[in-house]
């Protein structure tokens, strides 16, 4: 039960991290404003159109007797639009970490270098591109693995008592999990770690990684709050990063980095 707080604490500490460090976090806002943007639109379209989708594949339902028709079509529309929703907690660390790569690699860096007992921080020897691809790709699999689960856990959550007890929970746990592979492949990518190789590591520590992700899912499931705490999720995740590997942490790691201009000062005394 220990790590479970543990998680919880880098949870903490990255976004102690981005306040200390405003410029940082200013630019980190940017990919997750964009996602949110993109999801609205989405998810309005889905409430625009989403009953006009259910009667045209419902053609069979045309016949049936009032109101059962009606209720039916209604039923299917608020399952669809339930779906969409889940979806949308589930896919949108994904999306919004492919949209702000450059912007995120670079914070995970700072983060690393400022937990770093020697000051610095791994690099992938990798061109930009090669990355890109290999984070877009890492994440459609993942985003497979994930919407699998929501379809699965959703057909389960109609169950009578379980679905409204224990599959809610449950849910909250894959979410969790789901949510720290995605941020933690950015340092664990800069460390050459491959998709198998990161999921094998969190697995084996799944406390750890469950009390860092599972409050953050919760936390996402609250509009808008995603786009705001998704810089602090990315230098917790760092931090996280460096715990399953079993590297060392200098005492300032949470401390704000100098400026350059008091770092050449410093140098020229």
């Amino acid at each position: 039960m220990r790590d479970l707080g543990a998680g919880f604490k880098y949870l903490v500490e990255g976004q102690r991290w981005v306040a200390r460090h405003g410029r940082q976090y200013g630019f980190a806002l940017l990919p997750g404003l964009i996602a949110l943007v993109l999801y609205v639109a989405a998810l309005v379209a889905l409430a625009i159109w989403g009953e006009g989708v259910v009667t045209w594949a419902t053609p069979f339902a045309d016949h049936w007797s009032s109101p059962w028709g009606t209720l039916f079509r209604g039923f299917l529309t608020a399952v669809l639009f339930a779906l969409g929703l889940l979806l949308a907690v589930l896919t949108f660390t994904a999306v919004t970490l492919v949209i702000g790569q450059p912007f995120y690699d670079n914070l995970s860096e700072r983060v690393d270098a400022s937990a770093s007992p020697d000051g610095t921080a791994p690099r992938s020897a990798l061109p930009f591109w090669r990355e890109l691809w290999l984070s877009a790709r890492d994440s459609v699999r993942i985003l497979v693995r994930a919407t699998v689960w929501g379809v699965l856990l959703f057909a389960l959550g109609l169950l009578p008592f379980v679905g409204q007890t224990v599959i809610p929970v449950l849910g909250f746990f894959v979410t969790g999990f789901f949510l720290a592979e995605e941020l933690t492949s950015i340092p664990l990518q800069r460390r050459g770690l491959d998709l198998r190789t990161r999921l094998t590591l969190l697995r084996s520590r799944r406390l750890l990684v469950w009390g860092y992700g599972t409050p953050l899912g919760l936390a996402f499931l609250v509009p808008f709050v995603a786009v705001f705490l998704m810089p602090g999720a990315v230098a917790g995740a760092t931090l996280l990063a460096r715990d399953l590997l079993g590297e060392e942490s200098g005492p300032e790691s949470g401390s704000p980095e100098p400026e350059p201009a008091a770092q050449e000062q410093t140098t020229d005394r």
